[in-house]
């Protein structure tokens, strides 16, 4: 029996399409060529276990990205010695997500940069809920909304080094838990 797929839901045609922008994302956050290669290999390949006449995917692209993407991240994991970097601004404070940031208000709406952009929020989401208050307060702040910790300081009254303090603290957590994320985003 043979049925006509449209080129979205035919796995050979899903590969043509999306092989050469699959391993451009995957190159730009993959070291050696030969791991980038088995990625791709390893997203197609678990394309190929699904019966897309049964179970057809919605958004195929989003469906690559998102294997890519854990393929990415399981290869990293296995491969990590390197201990996440420390931004520090010029005025000295240490900015936890500078890079990430650009990421999140950069302009560009590529399957790919929409992805990784919620990711990166549902992530931070998650894990600044999980902060007490004070520190969830002082990192929003800081890191979110551009206040300083003068501005911070003389409009609650508390000491500059409280708040430092507690955004050391919310830094710490956030390191802890986010580190997979930000080592994809930012080191691979």
């Amino acid at each position: 029996m043979t049925t006509d797929l449209p080129q979205e839901q035919d796995a050979s045609g899903i590969f043509k399409k999306y092989r050469t922008q699959l391993r451009n994302y995957i190159s730009k956050r993959v070291f050696s060529k030969e791991d980038g290669e088995d990625i791709l290999q390893n997203v197609f390949y678990q394309l190929s276990k699904i019966d897309l006449i049964e179970k057809p995917i919605e958004q195929v692209s989003a469906w690559l990205y998102s294997v890519a993407n854990n393929q990415i991240i399981d290869r990293s994991r296995k491969h990590r010695e390197e201990e996440m970097k420390t931004v520090i601004s010029d005025n000295g404070e240490e900015l936890f997500l500078a890079e990430v940031t650009g990421l999140l208000l950069d302009e560009d709406s590529s399957p790919e940069t929409e992805y990784l952009r919620s990711l990166v929020w549902i992530e931070l989401e998650a894990a600044l809920a999980e902060l007490p208050e004070e520190q969830r307060e002082i990192f929003e702040l800081t890191e979110l909304e551009g206040y300083s910790f003068k501005e911070i300081s003389e409009a609650t009254g508390i000491g500059v080094n409280t708040l430092i303090s507690r955004k050391r603290y919310a830094v710490l957590h956030l390191r802890e838990r986010l580190k997979d994320l930000y080592d994809e985003l930012l080191y691979s």
